[in-house]
């Protein structure tokens, strides 16, 4: 949630779906607030949640095997604003959890830590983030998908990546693993003043001389 908050810091309204868990209403709260002074003078500031941000969920009840309900619900922000900004990102028309599915397919498959009942649980958290983002980053940049290589969107091998303009050309894992990127400039960390305490309790930052300079006192 911290990710999908600095990526839509710029880009709001937000609309976010889940399923019927009931820990994922707080978490997505709880992870879009921001500190708002309402009182004027002195007083602390008070963790608001985003007014653009809109969530709900879709529960599915199956029966032997198969799904014969779906009850979708806003947990926060309007019905009507959230199918409006669903059909702005060309998720469909009704609230949905399809294409989240539909990536954790992949990852449960090529990533055997995700898979239920894995004897491959992974001993680091560590690891299992790397590997996840592994899979992340072949998912859409080395391996064309099935649907957007259909001629009713491209026509021919592409990955999401290239349709969301990223690439031009569907790339290897050597190519993806080789890809330098440049570091972020160097900051040198600031060095805290020194303070020294004057004969009547007063602190003073302290000088340092330069070389060659005498000080005489009397």
């Amino acid at each position: 949630m911290q990710q999908v908050r600095r990526c839509a810091a710029s880009g709001r309204p937000l609309l976010v779906l889940t399923d019927g868990w009931a820990a994922y209403p707080g978490s997505i709260g709880r992870a879009f607030r921001e500190k708002v002074k309402q009182t004027i003078g002195v007083g602390r500031a008070c963790l608001c949640v985003w007014p653009e941000l809109h969530s709900g969920t879709v529960i599915k009840r199956t029966e032997s095997k198969r799904v014969v309900e779906i009850t979708r619900k806003m947990a926060r922000g309007l019905l009507e604003q959230a199918e409006k900004l669903l059909q702005l990102s060309g998720g469909g028309s009704m609230l949905n959890t399809a294409f989240i599915e539909r990536l954790h397919g992949p990852f449960r498959e090529r990533l055997a830590s995700l898979t239920r009942k894995s004897r491959h649980a992974a001993a680091r958290l560590q690891a299992l983030h790397t590997g996840m983002y592994l899979i992340g980053c072949t998912y859409n940049f080395c391996f064309a998908h099935h649907e957007l290589s259909k001629a009713r969107h491209v026509g021919s091998p592409c990955t999401p990546a290239m349709a969301a303009g990223l690439t031009d050309h569907v790339w290897s894992v050597g190519e993806l693993l080789s890809y330098r990127i440049p570091p972020l400039p160097w900051v040198p960390p600031k060095r805290p003043h020194r303070r020294s305490i004057e004969q009547d309790g007063s602190i003073r930052p302290r000088l340092r001389l330069r070389k060659g300079v005498l000080c005489s006192t009397r």
